[in-house]
């Protein structure tokens, strides 16, 4: 047999026999993110370091051109495949594809494309670091136009760079950096075109996120301007929960340092695009009742993306493609597809089954979430987690009311404190995974500010098989004054409010 071996990960050849997933049901989101950011002389005022050792200047308009460098540089290892690119506006200069350096003549005025949206290559990411290492390169550029600038235009100029550059990507985001919190105050046509232009980036499936920055004495205000082009993501129907992103809170900075670290960890929390495990998903809550929901997995583990060999004998590099070939041991001659059979050894014999009794021993129906009773919650211990749980949410797709069904029921076990256990068979040929059914409550801050959804999670439980016993230990104590001295260090590693935020935290 000859066979092609593109260098498919352990999980995949594993589950070779495994049914295509369909796109509605499992989607690998590709992400598309363009940075906007805004040349003014507010945005290039640099702001004065506050400790004499660590020297850093900083205006806002370098602070966010070093953030999407540093968001570029972090997507060329962890996902190569998502596309992002950088569009200025307010700059005297204009640029856009085809267009020359006049602004006269340009479809889009005191708007400068300097990185198309792309899969970043070295020449974009050299050019992006130039311009924030150089400051010849950044003076040269970075200058403010005398005209104010139309933000229905520059809308409408990152609508048809999503609409070249990434027509069929399934996540598409807008990020706004500025601290003009009313670029029309006296122009209210202007203000009404801006929100015409957002709805259309909406109607395409463009997300809008704003990264405010509050000037000195004045405070970042919404309700001005952005509040009517900043869409939250809610459901149709108002009674339900809803999975808010919550807004990025203006940012004040004392110096530049201060304000490249905020806007650092504001951009860091929300690189990551939400990406569905499956989608339209039948939950039968009841014989008879069923609704659809979408599920997400929250928190998964980056890992760096598989290496590849790389031929350099002709012209150009060219990425080397694997292949395997099965062949006898005696004769070496290569064995084709169809003359191999698998096989189970059962009493010491092996037991040849066909690749239809093979589909049929690993079909447990089709895919859905079912409820087969309820349990109290305390009844779930901590160590009963076999993998990260899934957040599952209603979609009104398929069984409209679904989000009203799936809103009782969220409250009414997190009410009685009950969880619900589940046979859960998440895409077809999937080994069936009994679950609990966890009510989340919805979580904020000192500020009002969502933290997390509330919603409901499929925790994995384990068979008996996976239960395995704990080894033989004898209990070591230590003696008092060495608890009292290691208190001491404990204290000192807290962190701040003892909460860890794992989404403003990058793997280095």
């Amino acid at each position: 047999m000859v066979e092609e071996n593109r260098s498919k990960p352990q999980d995949e050849e594993d589950n070779e026999d495994e049914e295509e997933i369909d796109e509605t049901f499992y989607k690998t989101v590709k992400d598309a993110v363009l940075f906007v950011i805004e040349v003014s002389p507010s945005m290039l005022e640099t702001l004065l370091p506050t400790d004499p050792k660590r020297p850093e200047r900083d205006s806002p308009a370098s602070a966010a051109l070093k953030c999407a460098y540093s968001l570029m540089q972090q997507r060329i290892i962890s996902n190569p495949n998502d596309m992002m690119g950088v569009l200025l506006y307010g700059t005297e200069q204009s640029k856009f594809y085809e267009d020359d350096h006049n602004t006269q003549s340009s479809a889009y005025p005191h708007c400068y494309l300097f990185t198309d949206l792309d899969v970043p290559s070295a020449e974009d990411v050299k050019a992006l670091k130039s311009l924030v290492e150089e400051e010849e390169d950044f003076k040269k550029l970075m200058v403010p136009s005398k005209d104010k600038v139309s933000m229905a235009n520059v809308l409408f100029c990152a609508n048809q760079i999503f609409t070249t550059r990434a027509a069929n990507f399934s996540s598409r985001r807008l990020f706004i950096v500025t601290n003009n919190d009313d670029p029309h105050s006296d122009d209210r046509p202007l203000k009404s075109s801006a929100t015409v232009r957002a709805k259309d980036l909406y109607d395409l499936g463009v997300y809008i996120e704003l990264f405010p920055i509050s000037k000195p004495g004045q405070e970042f205000d919404r309700r001005k301007f952005y509040d009517d082009i900043i869409y939250s993501s809610l459901p149709t129907d108002p009674a339900a929960p809803a999975p808010l992103v919550p807004p990025a809170t203006a940012i004040s900075p004392a110096d530049g340092l201060s304000l490249l670290n905020s806007l650092l960890s504001t951009i860091n929390s929300r690189a990551a695009a939400w990406r569905s495990l499956f989608s339209n998903l039948p939950f039968e809550i009841a014989p008879g009742l069923k609704i659809s929901v979408k599920g997400y997995i929250i928190i998964k583990r980056q890992e760096p993306k598989r290496s590849c060999y790389v031929s350099l004998e002709g012209e150009k590099p060219q990425l080397a493609v694997g292949v395997t070939t099965q062949m006898e041991e005696d004769t070496a001659r290569a064995v084709e597809k169809v003359e191999i059979k698998k096989a189970f050894r059962f009493g010491g014999e092996q037991i040849i089954f066909t690749k239809d009794e093979i589909s049929q021993l690993r079909n447990f129906g089709d895919p859905v979430i079912r409820i087969i009773g309820f349990k109290p919650v305390a009844m779930l211990p901590m160590w009963a987690n076999l993998r990260p749980a899934t957040f599952i949410y209603p979609s009104e797709d398929d069984y409209v009311g679904s989000t009203r069904v799936f809103s009782a029921l969220w409250q009414k076990l997190l009410k009685d404190e009950k969880m619900g256990i589940v046979w859960y068979i998440a895409r077809r040929n999937a080994a069936p995974v009994i679950a609990a059914l966890y009510p989340g409550p919805e979580k904020l801050d000192e500020k009002g500010t969502q933290t997390t959804a509330p919603g409901l999670w499929l925790i994995p439980l384990p068979y008996a098989d996976d239960v395995r016993q704990n080894p033989e230990t004898q209990l070591i104590r230590a003696p008092e004054p060495l608890i009292d001295k290691m208190r001491i260090i404990v204290q000192q590693l807290q962190l701040p409010k003892a909460v860890y935020d794992p989404s403003r935290y990058p793997n280095p």
